[in-house]
């Protein structure tokens, strides 16, 4: 339950954002098909920041949204 609160904060979303952001920006320096791959899977975890979701959440058994975290 204490990594799904950390998650849920400011400070876990926050760097969900930056490593996707990091990733996708690898990714398309990289190029060709691998680089494309990196930046697609950067999409991850930046749309789970933003939108405050956790996607370990079925294995943690805590809500998907951050915000209906008791």
């Amino acid at each position: 339950m204490q990594f799904a609160r950390f998650m849920a904060s400011p400070l876990g979303r926050g760097g969900r954002v930056v490593i996707g952001v990091i990733m996708i920006v690898l990714g398309l320096m990289l190029g060709g098909a691998v680089g494309w791959i990196i930046a697609i899977v950067g999409l991850l975890p930046l749309v789970l920041g933003v939108g405050n979701m956790c996607i370990l959440a079925p294995i943690l058994h805590v809500p998907f949204k951050g915000s209906d975290l008791p």
